[in-house]
């Protein structure tokens, strides 16, 4: 199937590692030219170097281009937008990808805190889709995909931050479909369930270490907990992410799709 997505130019949020790295690997091999955008420098340009050599062996082509880029910060997300029109002229699919904040119950969390989960994973997207809005608008398939968690559907205990401020994003990308809908620009959320990135082996790792069991063990309970009986990878939220940036995809908006094996208790 052609997905539409030669020659579209993505954004990639978060695309050091994990869900972000592979969407950004999905997005290349289907033809995008993509902007890997991420905190780390040193392991960013390490991570688009080995996709531009990947990419020159399989597809003849290397259009990849890595930018250190807090999403945290108005200033860096208007940087990373004006390198990716420098480089390649405009753009057709955002995908905002910030991590989550950190663990915690409310009484662990001072304002600092709030207002870093707040600035990351919320405002990171209003600045996100203010600054690329003028050139979605001239995209003939403009896609704002934001990745977000199971959380908003059902609170995970213990992630009081992720679970308040996520729900925030969920409302203003449903806000958002209707609104910029009339111009073509598709909003989705895309929800990972337990899925194994670098912010989870650690979790899973010290759960095993507290409890004097291995780390097979635990991930062994972890996915006997899903119906589907396995703990998602980074692609399996890619494909969907890459779906959703498709031309097949121009009808659905204003989603939250979650991609956890059908562990989420809810009905909607």
């Amino acid at each position: 199937m052609d997905l539409g997505l030669n020659g579209r130019v993505a954004i990639v949020g978060g695309a050091s590692q994990g869900i972000g790295l592979a969407t950004a690997k999905l997005l290349a091999m289907e033809g995008c030219r993509v902007v890997m955008a991420a905190r780390r420098k040193e392991l960013l340009e390490e991570q688009a170097a080995a996709l531009r050599e990947e990419l020159r062996a399989t597809r003849g082509g290397d259009d990849v281009l890595g930018v250190p880029c807090d999403m945290s910060s108005a200033d860096d997300v208007r940087q990373l937008v004006a390198r990716t029109v420098d480089a390649f002229g405009g753009i057709d699919v955002v995908v905002n990808n910030a991590g989550g904040p950190p663990l915690g119950r409310f009484e662990q969390h001072d304002d600092a805190a709030w207002r870093k989960a707040f600035d990351t994973n919320f405002m990171s997207v209003v600045w996100m889709v203010r600054e690329t809005l003028p050139y979605l608008k001239q995209s003939s398939q403009a896609r704002v995909i934001n990745i977000t968690s199971t959380a908003v559907k059902e609170p995970i205990d213990g992630l009081i931050l992720s679970n308040s401020v996520r729900l925030g994003t969920t409302g203003l990308a449903k806000t958002l479909s209707r609104e910029l809908g009339p111009y073509g620009i598709t909003v989705n959320n895309v929800g990972p369930g337990t899925t194994l990135t670098d912010r989870i082996r650690p979790l899973i790792e010290a759960q095993a270490k507290a409890e004097g069991r291995t780390f097979e063990e635990m991930q062994a309970e972890r996915a006997r907990r899903i119906p589907v009986g396995r703990i998602g990878e980074p692609e399996d939220v890619a494909a969907m992410i890459v779906f959703l940036a498709s031309a097949q995809a121009r009808q659905i908006s204003g989603q939250t799709i979650l991609v956890d094996g059908g562990a989420t208790g809810s009905v909607l």
